[in-house]
């Protein structure tokens, strides 16, 4: 099975390094554009919460970054897939950038779910499906970067890392469908149901805002750190010496 063009082009370090840095201030003034416009409609024109007052608020960050939490993940493992399978190095190398990132939005989706909570439930902390399969997610994280910085051999490290990525999926659709499965005190989906989102779209509006500033935040976050990261490992290339050259 062939790759897409644009695979092959993104395969090649120097390739990656070029078409990244073009595509990088988009991201940044995406992202900056649609969180001001997210905060503004999320915290000043949408309306209080009929029930939770203005505590639900804090679902403008909770809800998106537990979705890039999830996201992220599956974008791990679909890359140490195909660095795996066609040994692609910027495949791995993607995977290796994005964990960091991950671990950190899911430490806030956790965070601001125990701020949210606690109003609610009347506790920081429920071992509940959903919280849980979270937690395990933050570990899976964690696990991801302790296994690659442990082993010295490069190519051996990415390996070993896609493998968990992969295997550690499973816990994606665990998290998802856990307010369904189970018992719990998580509220169910109100966005991604079938027939029509069960949200006001004055809350919806900010909302989706909000998912949108995250994930371009994670594109131009994680492409900033994979150009770092290969000119560290291409430092003796050829090419990085030319550009090291020219910014001087």
């Amino acid at each position: 099975m062939k790759l897409p063009a644009i695979v092959h082009k993104f395969s090649s370090p120097k390739n990656f390094y070029t078409m990244s840095g073009k595509m990088i201030p988009w991201f940044v003034w995406g992202f900056a554009l649609t969180l001001i416009a997210g905060l503004y409609y999320g915290l000043i024109e949408a309306p209080a919460d009929y029930q939770q007052g203005e505590s639900y608020r804090i679902m403008f960050v909770h809800v998106p970054a537990a979705w890039m939490s999830m996201f992220i993940y599956i974008i791990m493992a679909v890359s140490g897939g195909v660095g795996l399978i066609w040994r692609i190095k910027t495949a791995h190398l993607m995977a290796s950038v994005s964990a960091p990132i991950g671990a950190a939005f899911t430490l806030i989706a956790l965070v601001t779910g125990s701020l949210w909570g606690k109003p609610m439930w009347g506790t920081w902390w429920v071992w509940d499906a959903r919280l849980t399969s979270e937690l395990i997610l933050l570990f899976l994280y964690l696990g991801f970067i302790a296994l690659q910085a442990s082993i010295e051999d490069p190519r051996n490290a990415a390996r070993a890392g896609a493998v968990l990525a992969i295997v550690g999926v499973v816990n994606i659709p665990i998290i998802h469908y856990s307010v369904e499965w189970w018992s719990t005190l998580h509220q169910g989906a109100t966005v991604t149901k079938i027939d029509k989102p069960s949200i006001h779209i004055s809350m919806l509006i900010p909302l989706l805002l909000m998912a949108l500033s995250f994930k371009l935040y994670y594109a131009a976050s994680v492409l900033m750190r994979a150009r770092g990261e290969i000119l560290r490992r291409e430092q003796n290339s050829r090419w990085v010496k030319e550009i090291v050259d020219n910014e001087r």
